[in-house]
């Protein structure tokens, strides 16, 4: 058979040099990166006697800077070399690591240090952010870009599930200032892979020329596609509910079903196992498409109301597996769909916009959730998030098939769960 012929297979990115160095990097610097969330966390708590503010600053200043700089971090990527850039930036955030690690080893670290370290690693996320999302079309090009994506999120999840349990081990044996160290050595890997690179197969886009109202450009070529603009609105009402999902499982399993820190681990490890399997199952799709991308939206709000309305811990975590599938192939396919949809001086705008909304809306959702939460309980949290999402992605799937002058249909009970018939997404721009 041709190999023109051939099934998509789950792995076809890593037929590519420069992809395969980059993927290999980032395996180890996921679960580094997923290791310091957990010590980052733990010595806040340390330091601070326990204080839930102490924590809850230290993530606000870690996020709020692409909350506020990410449209200006997008233009600048688009104006640079990824691959030089990238190089910057994980050198800086490994700095950042080793800095805070011997602050904490040598026993000299104090709140407002973690505060300075967790500021700058938010300031060098506005660059980096866009330009890791970008580069991976330079490594691949558009035709494997979807799968690179999705083994990037597949990546991502192996990390969070083998991370926190490593750090966890060793913060118990021998203290949280080795974790930052090892996460310093992690970024290591990645620098390298990068040097390693052979630039002349890259497939680089040429860079947007420096030049005055570049943000006001690329919010120009965002409002001027309605299907962007829908889309984007769709992710801020899921995300909304969905990015804050670990804490209503937190919730759920301390506060309904009155179990342990070992129950919620359970929990959250179901959760992070499905959505590792719905990275590896977008892996295998040639290309995002529209409908998947629709009905996996659909489905996560939908597996939220099932979660809800569980009545044991036992099926409620069962019930968070299809959950991680679910929101894994909503957010693997609009992350492939975007990139593959704009124009290339403009990606890293875009980019930037879209991870502006897909992260900037939890801050907002947070105390929305806590207080649905408080007042009615999580299970009423964690219904009222799925009929969100449900509702919004069906009245968006309309409106999209109006803008592209299609049909849209919703089968819930059977697949596909999305029937939609559409000419390609560039050509309503």
């Amino acid at each position: 058979m041709p190999a023109s012929d051939a099934k998509p297979t789950m792995f076809r990115s890593l037929r590519v040099r420069n992809y395969r160095l980059y993927a290999m990097g980032q395996i180890v610097s996921n679960s580094g990166t997923w290791m310091q969330r957990v010590a980052q966390d733990w010595l806040v708590l340390q330091l601070s006697g326990g204080s839930g503010v102490a924590l809850g600053v230290t993530t606000a200043l870690q996020f709020l800077p692409m909350l506020f700089f990410a449209l200006w971090g997008g233009a600048i990527v688009d104006r640079l070399s990824k691959r030089g850039l990238l190089i910057t930036t994980q050198a800086l955030m490994g700095g950042l690591a080793l800095g805070l690690g011997l602050l904490v080893t040598l026993g000299a670290a104090q709140v407002w240090h973690v505060y300075l370290f967790a500021l700058a690693l938010g300031l060098i996320t506005v660059l980096d952010n866009p330009a890791r999302q970008t580069f991976v079309m330079e490594m691949v090009g558009p035709k494997d870009m979807s799968n690179a994506v999705a083994l990037n999120s597949a990546s991502f999840q192996l990390g969070r599930v083998v991370g926190p349990a490593v750090a966890g081990l060793l913060i118990a044996a021998i203290g949280s200032g080795p974790v930052f160290l090892v996460n310093a050595l992690s970024f290591l890997g990645v620098i390298a892979g990068l040097a390693m690179m052979r630039p002349s197969e890259l497939n680089v886009t040429e860079p947007a020329p420096r030049a005055k109202g570049q943000i006001r450009e690329g919010l120009r070529y965002v409002a001027g596609r309605r299907d962007l603009v829908l889309l984007l609105v769709m992710i801020a009402f899921v995300q909304l509910f969905g990015s804050n999902g670990q804490n209503l499982i937190a919730l759920m399993v301390n506060n309904v079903f009155r179990a342990g820190a070992q129950a919620y681990g359970v929990a959250a490890a179901c959760f992070a196992v499905g959505a590792l399997a719905g990275a590896l199952i977008a892996a295998r799709r040639e290309a995002p498409r529209l409908p998947v991308l629709l009905a996996g939206a659909f489905t996560f709000g939908l597996c939220q109301i099932v979660a809800g309305l569980m009545p044991t811990y036992l099926v409620f975590t069962l019930v968070l597996i299809p959950l991680g599938i679910a929101f894994m192939t909503f957010t693997a396919t609009m992350n492939a769909f975007f990139q593959l949809n704009v124009d290339g001086q403009m990606r890293g705008r875009v980019m930037a916009m879209y991870m502006l909304v897909f992260l900037g809306v939890a801050p907002i959702g947070a105390p929305i959730v806590g207080f649905l939460a408080d007042a009615f309980g999580p299970a009423a949290s964690l219904i009222t998030g799925g009929v969100v999402g449900v509702v919004v992605t069906t009245v968006i799937a309309i409106a999209l098939g109006r803008t592209l002058g299609v049909g849209v249909r919703v089968t819930p009970l059977r697949r596909p769960f999305v029937e939609l018939t559409r000419r390609p997404l560039a050509e309503s721009a």
